[in-house]
This record gives C-alpha cells, structure tokens and sequence, in this order.
C-alpha cells in the first residue's frame, strides 16, 4: 500500500519481508537488523547466483562444444610453431643470415638442418614442415620429403670407419656407458627388470636418459644427437636406447668433436678414455664433411637462396601469411606483394558473395512478403493448411532439394523444355541457367524462402486488421493504406527474416557447389576446400575470421541505421 504521508510504497505482509523498527534518523532495517538496502541486495545476488547455477550447464555446454572448437579454429590463422619447433637449429643459424643479400646461408645452416631433419624424419614430421611451406612456395613439400628419406644417411661413412676399427663402436652399451649418469643406470635396470617380471604386458615408458657431468661439454655435438636419439627412442619405440645403434649423425657428430678438440680424450677415464684416443686417431684421417655439397645431391634447389629464404620468413611461432594470403597477396622475404591477376580469387570471392547473398535476401522478401501476408490474413483453418505447404520442404534433405534443381534448371531440363513447348525461346536459345549464379540464387532462394516467410507471418499476424479499415474510413486508398499503415508495422519482420536469410546465405556451399559451377559459388565453398581437400587450415580459418568480421560488421551498420531492437519475431 502506499504512504499517504511521503507518497512511498510500504510493504505489506504479502511482500514476505518484515520490517524492524528503526530510529527517524537511522536507515530503515531488516527483522535481522541489517539495513533493508544490504539485505534486499543480498537477496537479490542469492536470486542471481541461483539463477546462474540453473544456465551453468548449457553454458559449459556451449563453451565445450561450441566456443572452444572455433576459437581453436580461428586460432589456426596465426598459429605457425609447426616450422621452428621441427628445424629450432636451422632457425637459431639463420637469425645471423641477411634473407635479402642473395647468397647461401653458411654451412652451418646446412649441419643444422642436416640434424633437424634427421629427428623429423624419426619423428615423421619433416613432412609437415613441407607442407607448411609448400603453401608459400610451391614444391617444398617434395623438397623436405626427399631430404627427409636422404639425409638419414650422411654420415654413413663415418660409422663404417669407427665400427671397422673397434667393433665396440657398433655396441649400443658403449654409447650408454659413455653419456649415462649412475642414477639413469639405476633406474633403467629397474625398468628392465620390471619389464622381465610383468612379460607382455608391460608398457611402462623407459625413464629419460640423463647424461653424466660433464659429458655435455666435453662431446657438444654428440651428446646433442645422442639426446634427440634417446629421446626418440623413447618416445616413438618405448624402448631405451641401450637396445638401439645411434644414428649416423651421431657418429658424424662424434667425429666433429674428436677434429675440434682432440683433447677431450682426457676428460674421460677408463675404457671410455681408450675408445675415444682409438677413435681421434681414426677421426685424423677422414675429411671433414660437406654438408652443402650433401644436400646439392639430394636436389639442386637446395642451392637456391629463395628456399632458405621461405624458411627463414615463416620461422616465427605466429604469422600473418594466411590473412595476407586471404586478401590474395602474398608474403615474402621481401615483404607483402600482390598474387599476378590470373591468381586473384578470394577478394572476388569475398565481393560475389556479398553481393548473391543481398540478393538472395531481397528475392527472398519480394516472394516471402505476399506469402506472409496471405497467411496472416487468411482464416486460420486454410492459414494452416498452407503454413504446411511452407514448411514442407524442411522435411526434405537439402541435398535433394539442391540435387533437384540442377535436374530443373539445365539446358535440356524441365523449365526449359516447358519454354520450349510453350514456344517462348527456341530450341536452339534455351536459357542457361545452371553452373552460373543464376542458379544459384534460384536454388538458394527456395531453400532459405521460409526463413523469411516465418518471421513475417509472426509478426503480421499481431498487426489489427481494423488499423487498415480506419485508414481507408478516413480517405486512405488502398495503396496508402498498406504503405503508411500495414508496412511500417510489417518493417520488425523484414528486419529479422533479413538477418536470418543473409547469415544463412552467406555461409552455405553446398548449394552453390552443386548449381553454381565455377561463377556461382561463394567464399564458403573455398573455406570448405581448404578444410576437407588442400588441409590448408590456416587459410580456412583465415577466410573465415574474415568472413565473420564482415558479417559482424554489417550486424553493427544494421543496427546504426535501422537499430536492432527493432527486429522481431512477433509478439
């Protein structure tokens, strides 16, 4: 009830609150004591917490399904750590190299990817750096494939050498008693006993190899490949590397570091010590390696600076080469250029449909606005007959709705064969309206009509029939009566029918990759393309971040101009 002395609304024993006395200069307070505002606040955040405990798990559900996958998606339009986490060596060798100078990187560069692509090739991933790259620059794919099967042999001679003068060489508890540390030792035997005791099904991973001190510094480049080695060995085989031979990088690695310091021999003690002296003595009578010389066999575009260029341009963890590819240009050693013309397709991809899906959307109200309204303004028993007719095609696959009017509209199909007959064209004329954007639109207009047709039936059918009989009461013809009456009234279904329509639009493929042939089809389809055929993701992603960016644009320009809390869906 309301205070007649300061006009406030008091509260009434129905309102479930009671209220305690308070001092005339004191806030009014709770039957608790606490002053009502804190109180109704702490109810009101109880109802909320409540309210978001109910939504809680579709929102989880979302945000698994939904939100997480497409931001992962478009996170694969910058991500790029395929590239330096395969060849991080040859990375770190050309950070000291000018891309721009026209030379080869130094032979170091060469040693460097000579051992990344050694545990690429293990780890089956130099495959995948090529196909990155073969993205920038056609036929790195079968570059790295070729060097990837080549290059486990460099340095086969340097294994036969140090085998044939101590076979002890070829023993792989030799290259373990040179690296281990004692607790590796220990707990490798533990791993091998309990491998013993369990039989077949054991599959516990042997422990990782950890090496001796000091070891690392006396043999740099031995120890570096006995590690990958031993890494990979456990990793990709389960198995510990006191059962496998090292490669033969490692014995090349083992060569270089006898030929740059003949020395270390004395930083090792025992048998250790007499291998190592046998094996400088051997190492001073083989030629050092050439690595460039190496890569030169397995394919001449090895010499070529632009490859190592490419590599070195897309070396970084992130990149923008898909959003500069996207806008059909590209990027280069030396910086973003535009593809040739003939190469030109996504920005007219992007312009055809924006505008197809405009156009769509205006057939789509020219058809739908006559159909709405005769629904509305039908009795309801025939209104729902024909609301069947409208939601018909819902019941049928869109693939044969599509699949249908490619049989209906070529050359030799139904509507122009009735044209024929009916002699509007010639035999010899029949239109051509299939494999062009014709049919697209045709296609795409039937299949999107009832998403505007609801949305205007909804909304016509709150506007009072009697607000067009009083216009035409007070002189208003018919035509005026609908434009200054009937249509503002109808503008919140044109607006939501509108958005549904060109959101829809703009995101299909499998419409215009049935009927529109190679005029009519739209960004989606080459979207599409890269996902399931080239398995470009990248590029996919970068089509669609783009994509979405212009349609949350267009979303913010329709809601400047005609505003958004003007579109409905009845009510």
């Amino acid at each position: 009830m309301t205070d007649a002395t300061t006009g406030t609304v008091a509260p009434t024993p129905d309102d479930g609150l009671r209220i305690a006395d308070s001092d005339s200069s004191g806030p009014m307070l709770a039957a608790d004591g606490t002053p009502l505002k804190q109180s109704l606040n702490r109810a009101l955040r109880r109802q909320k917490i409540r309210a978001l405990m109910l939504v809680a798990p579709l929102l989880l559900f979302i945000m698994i399904t939904f939100v997480v996958p497409i931001a992962q998606m478009l996170f694969r339009s910058v991500e790029n750590q395929i590239v330096g986490e395969t060849l991080p060596r040859t990375i770190q060798t050309l950070d000291d190299w000018d891309s721009q100078s026209g030379e080869l990187p130094s032979a170091a560069t060469y040693s460097a990817m000579t051992r990344d692509l050694v545990v690429a090739s293990e780890m089956r991933n130099h495959t995948r750096v090529g196909t990155r790259l073969n993205y920038e620059s056609t036929g790195m794919s079968s570059l790295f494939r070729q060097a990837g099967r080549d290059v486990e042999d460099f340095g086969e001679g340097y294994t036969d050498a140090f085998v044939e003068a101590n076979e002890l060489w070829e023993e792989p508890a030799t290259w373990v008693s040179l690296f281990d540390s004692e607790d590796w030792q220990t707990a490798n035997a533990d791993w091998v006993a309990r491998g013993e005791e369990v039989g077949r099904g054991f599959d516990e991973l042997p422990p990782r190899f950890k090496f001796a001190d000091g070891v690392e510094d006396a043999l740099p480049r031995t120890s570096d490949m006995y590690g990958e080695f031993a890494r990979v060995i456990r990793s990709e085989d389960e198995d510990s590397p006191s059962d496998e031979e090292p490669w033969n990088i490692v014995y090349l690695s083992l060569y270089e570091d006898l030929a740059a310091n003949p020395d270390l021999v004395s930083s090792f003690s025992g048998e250790s010590a007499s291998l190592l002296e046998d094996a400088a003595g051997v190492a001073e009578g083989l030629e050092p390696f050439d690595y460039q010389a190496a890569f030169e066999e397995i394919d001449e575009d090895w010499m070529d600076p632009s490859v190592w260029a490419i590599i070195d341009a897309f070396s970084s963890d992130y990149t923008s080469g898909y959003f500069v590819a996207a806008t059909d240009h590209r990027l280069t050693p030396e910086g973003v250029q535009a593809v040739p013309d003939n190469e030109s397709v996504y920005q007219t991809l992007f312009i055809r449909t924006l505008v197809m899906s405009m156009a769509i959307t205006f057939s789509c109200i020219a058809l739908g606005y006559p159909i709405a309204w005769l629904l509305a303004n039908l009795p309801l028993r025939s209104a729902n007959v024909l609301m069947i007719l409208v939601l018909l095609p819902f019941w049928t696959s869109l693939l044969v709705r599509t699949s249908a009017w490619k049989v209906l509209l070529q050359q030799q199909g139904v509507i122009n064969d009735l044209l024929v007959w009916m002699g509007l064209i010639s035999d010899a004329n029949r239109l051509v309206m299939i494999n062009n954007q014709t049919g697209t639109i045709i296609a795409m207009t039937h299949i999107l009509l009832p998403f505007m047709i609801l949305p205007l039936y909804s909304v016509m059918k709150t506007i009072p029939p009697s607000y067009l009989r009083a216009a035409k009461s007070l002189g208003a013809t018919n035509w005026t009566a609908f434009w200054r009456v009937y249509f503002p009234q109808s503008v919140p279904g044109i607006g939501a029918g509108s958005i549904l329509v060109f959101i829809m639009a703009i995101g299909y493929y499998i419409t215009p990759e049935i009927v529109g042939g190679t005029k009519g089809v739209f960004i989606s389809n080459r979207i599409a393309y890269h996902i399931s055929t080239s398995l470009n993701w990248g590029l996919a992603a970068a089509l669609g971040s783009i994509l979405l960016a212009v349609v949350l644009l267009l979303y913010w320009l329709y809601d400047r101009i005609v505003g958004i809390d003007n579109v409905k869906l009845g009510g």
